[in-house]
């Protein structure tokens, strides 16, 4: 699933020919460290076997199955070319470049995603007078308006007081609606069927995928029956698909009811309460949560004066930054040591939370190359900050 992010749109490019607008791809794709030196070579020899030109003012450039070997991880750069540069076999312009990194046929999935736009009317127009990143991915992605990549809660997000057997079937609800919303599709449902939600406390659970987001949706289903997984309780299920940074809001806003041991706001709200509660936040919970940093940076501060620490730096890999799943492996992994680990997004707010909440985790906002600065206390803090290491340059359970 190729997942496009603003960092990746290359505004106002210029190339007198198709061959310069390639090595510029080529050279972009290298510099994000998605392939190898040398694949810009497999690129130029696949658009000398037939031009990858789609139609509309768009160019999909890619290598061949002989340098896909070259392909360090999926991705994509996309360069905007606001003169156009000759392209099709029949002098046609490409306004949009995709410059693709796969190491299999990847490169058909996102044709797939891209036959809505395709098939759009006036996309061809767009495309020519594209001004920013965000246009470009309102239009890639399909989008009417920028209001598209917002979180809405409303009718079709809420399944509220229903008697349910299991956690699962909460799950399969919350994939459905997102199903009927047009927010996914089946790697998505696959993919949160065949995995545990994580349990954030309170008998409130969340779930996410890295594959299938198509918009950003949230669903959102509470039980009446008395449900348990693992010993614990199971009470409210939310399923978050994401293709955007907007999603940082929500997860923040999830991250502070945890911090506060509030999630209890969301077993009692009403359908008006959750907009409020979910996607807005709460002043009062947000005033609690600041006097709790406070707190418990000084008493953290103060444990290492008595015990002493370990400090280290690691850089994320993961193309999608820190989300739910690769965090929820950080976090068990913690767990397997005695030591006091915090952790510190040296790139965000710089303020320690502690390693062993998900949601904590979740809210620092790391995205791939963010710097965080790991401490840990106890007997085994040089073996905890070892094994956090390995696990962050393996990827946390998604390759890199």
């Amino acid at each position: 699933m190729f997942h496009l992010v603003k960092e990746d749109i290359h505004l106002n490019e210029q190339a007198t020919n198709k061959t310069e607008a390639i090595k510029k791809i080529a050279a972009a794709l290298t510099s994000a460290g998605f392939v190898g030196e040398g694949y810009v070579d497999g690129m130029l020899e696949r658009e000398g076997q037939a031009a990858t030109y789609l139609g509309i003012g768009i160019a999909i450039p890619h290598g061949t199955p002989k340098t896909r070997h070259l392909v360090k991880k999926t991705g994509v750069q996309v360069f905007c070319f606001p003169e156009g540069v000759e392209w099709g076999d029949d002098g046609e312009k490409a306004y949009l470049a995709i410059g693709i990194a796969a190491s299999s046929d990847e490169h058909l999935e996102l044709l797939r995603q891209l036959t809505h736009v395709l098939g759009a009317d006036g996309v061809e127009e767009r495309i020519k007078n594209i001004q920013s990143a965000d246009e470009a991915l309102a239009i890639l992605t399909g989008k009417e308006s920028l209001e598209d990549s917002q979180f809405v809660i409303n009718e079709s997000t809420l399944l509220l007081n229903i008697q349910a057997d299991s956690l699962a079937t909460l799950q399969a609800l919350n994939a459905s609606r997102l199903k009927q919303q047009n927010a996914v599709n089946a790697s998505f449902i696959t993919n949160v069927l065949d995995n545990t939600p994580n349990y954030l406390g309170d008998g409130v659970w969340l779930n996410d995928s890295r594959e299938g987001n198509l918009k950003n949706a949230i669903a959102i289903s509470r039980t009446v029956s008395e449900l348990n997984q693992d010993g614990k309780p199971v009470k409210l299920l939310i399923t978050i698909s994401a293709v955007d940074d907007n999603v940082t809001a929500i997860v923040n806003n999830i991250a502070t009811l945890a911090y506060n041991q509030k999630l209890n706001l969301l077993i009692a709200a009403n359908s008006d309460d959750f907009s409020n509660i979910l996607l807005s936040g709460s002043q009062s919970v947000s005033s609690q949560r600041a006097e709790t940093q406070s707190t418990t940076s000084s008493a953290s501060s103060e444990s290492v004066g008595s015990n002493g620490e370990l400090s280290r730096e690691f850089v994320i890999p993961n193309e999608n930054g820190l989300h739910t799943r690769p965090s929820s492996v950080l976090v068990k992994l913690v767990k397997e040591f005695n030591s006091k680990v915090t952790v510190a997004n040296i790139d965000g707010k710089n303020e320690p939370v502690s390693a062993t909440s998900l949601m904590k985790i979740v809210a620092l906002g790391a995205k791939k190359g963010s710097r965080l600065r790991f401490t840990a206390v106890g007997d085994d803090a040089e073996q905890v900050l070892d094994a956090i290491g390995k696990a962050i340059e393996s990827g946390l359970g998604e390759g890199v």
